[in-house]
């Protein structure tokens, strides 16, 4: 089943590998360059079905780092181009995924310790849902209030836009990860009393907002939207019961699948990271709703990929670090599973 084809909407996918979400922190004023045209160039060559960018910021402070990949400007869309343009020529399909970092931004990429930044050494201020920093030592967030919370729903509309221009098939929504939207949907990090916080319909509001505004814009593209099914902190946190009604919702809205990974909006949870342990999650959230799930999370090889699709656990499979120690990943996970000839002919001398 891992190389069954799948067709969403008008967009045929060659197996049900997907390269998940993956920041290279290689970006300046979050325009791409040759090192992405590469890196993903290569994981379409590879094998894969669907090539995942990085989060593309739909605002500048919604940067987790001054190097994350950008989309909130029109002139960020030529080099984007260059990007989908070899991703699709090497028969995969280009996605991209759209994300706002709020209380989580402003922070020096990983090779550069990760440390929070302040306006006076290179980062700008945060925002979010209310004035709670992420952890000790980042910054007090400024309060996001009603007119500023349409302006982001409007970046995200306008971001698609630009990525539908771009020549992107697929979007995903970042609603996951302690980001932005997931800052809204958890009842840890919002504790707003107006239309978006307090209750379930509520804190759901903004990615029920955002997903129409985009679906209306791009009626026809292919739409994930990603959370993080639980935050590891039941019963206060967001819930996995959560996940499942909000799943419910999306598909209504004309969201085609829901990607399934967890956590990351508190430092201090405490997460059971085994291999494929968020897979139970797509499981259920497929099982309840009907809608498509990705499942993504440490899943590094070809059997368990297949275990997990023939089970009926999820309908495709996200890899994300094997494949940056892999590109060829998929390849050899078809050889594996005794499929021949899917190595490109230029490589023919080796296999």
């Amino acid at each position: 089943m891992l190389f069954n084809p799948l067709k969403i909407r008008k967009v045929f996918f060659r197996n049900r590998i997907a390269v998940s979400p993956m920041c290279q922190y290689s970006s300046h004023d979050g325009f791409a360059n040759d090192w992405h045209i590469v890196h993903y160039g290569s994981r379409a060559v590879g094998g894969a079905a669907l090539v995942m960018t990085e989060a593309a910021a739909v605002e500048a402070r919604g940067r987790i780092s001054p190097y994350d990949l950008g989309i909130w400007k029109d002139d960020h869309i030529s080099t984007l181009k260059l990007i989908t343009d070899n991703i699709e020529r090497q028969g995969a399909v280009a996605g991209i995924q759209l994300a706002h970092a709020g209380r989580k931004a402003s922070v020096a990429r990983p090779s550069e310790g990760g440390s929070p930044l302040n306006e006076l050494n290179g980062g700008w201020k945060v925002v979010a849902p209310g004035a709670i920093p992420f952890d000790a030592g980042f910054q007090i967030p400024d309060v996001l209030d009603l007119p500023e919370i349409k302006n982001v729903i409007d970046s995200f509309v306008k971001a698609a836009q630009r990525a539908q221009t771009a020549g992107f098939r697929v979007i995903e929504l970042h609603a996951a990860h302690g980001y932005l939207l997931h800052e809204f949907l958890s009842p840890v990090s919002n504790r707003r009393t107006d239309l978006y916080g307090g209750s379930f319909e509520n804190r759901t509001r903004i990615v029920l907002e955002v997903v129409r505004g985009i679906r209306k814009a791009i009626p026809d593209l292919v739409f994930f939207v990603r959370i993080s099914a639980t935050d590891w902190l039941e019963p206060e946190g967001w819930t996995l019961d959560n996940s499942v009604a909000l799943s419910r919702i999306l598909k209504d809205e004309g969201v085609d699948l829901v990607d399934c990974s967890s956590g990351a909006v508190v430092p201090y949870a405490k997460i059971p990271a085994t291999p494929g342990f968020q897979v139970p999650f797509a499981e259920m959230i497929r099982k309840e709703t009907g809608i498509l799930t990705g499942a993504v999370g440490l899943i590094t090889s070809s059997v368990q990929a297949e275990a997990i699709l023939q089970a009926g656990q999820a309908d495709f499979i996200l890899v994300g670090r094997q494949f940056l120690r892999d590109p060829y990943w998929p390849l050899r996970a078809a050889q594996e599973l005794n499929l021949k000839g899917l190595w490109p002919f230029q490589y023919g001398r080796a296999h």
